[in-house]
């Protein structure tokens, strides 16, 4: 069997390894010629760390990154109210939450995709395809062609490959929230993820190492684009009332500080997610915001429940089917959880309601995919 993977982040690098693994040809495309990754970091919850265990990177995520458990809930002020458990099954030998720096994570899974021997062909899209019943013609935009088995779209929120084989489909929509990141050292007390709520956003950080973390502020805000040099200024004015250790990093901000300020945009893709023998993962089919932790998750999760069906069955279209009976209500679980947290957030609702959801909805997919 021959796949073609089209996009070379965290679902389709994770695709093409866990296919690699079931003896199917693999090739990635990535339109980007650099082969880069944009922002700062990203939390993973523990049903995500299960699944990079799964692709078996989990020990390298362990070692450059940061593995945990709990999520420490304070106030304003930076008073400790209670801690939200991430439980994991004990068998399933991870922990319950953790963060990595997303050049980390995508150095992490690169090694890995070029150890395996499987083709990256960067600069690279497709400009169109043509399926029959055995297979997919495929036409790239340097003018090479190739035939495929099956074709994988990994290619993010904007997937080109869901507009080529549903044109109709809906158009990503802002939330009504945007978030600020930015990069910094992670005090040596600091040995979990953190939330301070009951303020005018949510603020929060997550450990990405030993030795560093990132603060994320959710905001709730007209769709903007940030003037690069005010972002430091609107960013204090923002984090005036926090206290405990927030204060100390609102302080510390500089205008040379680098700040990632980004609106978060979601889609509902009514299923099914794949066309004959072209098949959507991740973002492209699914995308959520970040308030559980779990979008790479599910598209990594995607990549191994794909791989595992491709190899159970002789004809791809099953497979693609026996694919999304196993995903679609648990990604639609969590795509609608976290808008149901963000939706709380910009209510103002109580952090007891938001951490309540939280903790349920993690509870949830800690259970096996």
């Amino acid at each position: 069997m021959r796949a073609l993977v089209i996009g070379a982040g965290i679902g389709g690098m994770s695709a093409g390894i866990a296919l690699d693994r079931q003896d199917v040809e693999v090739e990635l495309v990535e339109i980007d010629p650099l082969w880069r990754v944009y922002g700062a970091g990203i939390t993973i919850a523990g049903a995500t760390l299960r699944a990079l265990d799964a692709l078996g990177v989990y020990e390298a995520v362990q070692r450059e990154g940061y593995v945990g458990n709990g999520i420490r809930v304070c106030s304003v002020g930076g008073d400790r109210l209670w801690d939200v458990p991430t439980p994991m099954p004990e068998d399933s030998g991870v922990e319950g939450c953790g963060g990595i720096l997303r050049p980390v994570l995508h150095r992490i899974l690169s090694r890995k995709v070029l150890s395996a021997g499987i083709p990256v062909r960067l600069g690279v899209s497709v400009d169109s395809f043509q399926q029959d019943s055995e297979g997919v013609d495929v036409i790239f935009s340097d003018g090479s062609q190739g035939r495929f088995d099956l074709v994988v779209g990994a290619d993010g929120i904007y997937s080109r490959t869901r507009q080529q084989i549903f044109p109709d489909a809906p158009l990503p929509e802002y939330t009504g929230q945007s978030v600020w990141r930015i990069l910094t050292d992670r005090p040596t007390d600091v040995n979990c993820r953190h939330y301070f709520l009951g303020g005018p956003a949510k603020v929060g950080f997550t450990p990405v190492s030993a030795t560093q973390m990132y603060l994320f502020v959710a905001e709730r805000t007209q769709r903007e684009v940030r003037n690069a040099d005010e972002l430091h200024d609107d960013l204090g004015r923002l984090l005036a009332d926090y206290g405990g250790i927030v204060a100390e990093i609102r302080d510390a901000v500089t205008p040379d500080t680098e700040i990632v300020f980004r609106p978060l945009e979601i889609f509902r893709l009514p299923a099914p997610w794949h066309v004959g023998r072209i098949v959507l993962i991740g973002d492209a089919a699914h995308p959520t915001t970040p308030q559980l932790a779990s979008g790479a998750g599910i598209a990594v999760e995607d990549a191994l429940v794909l791989s595992e069906e491709v190899a159970r069955y002789d004809s791809v279209p099953e497979a693609l089917t026996a694919f999304l009976l196993r995903r679609e209500e648990r990604c639609r679980f969590v795509v609608e959880s976290s808008i149901e947290i963000g939706r709380l957030e910009q209510a103002g609702a109580s952090p007891e309601e938001q951490t309540a959801i939280a903790a349920a909805a993690l509870a949830k997919l800690a259970e096996p995919i």
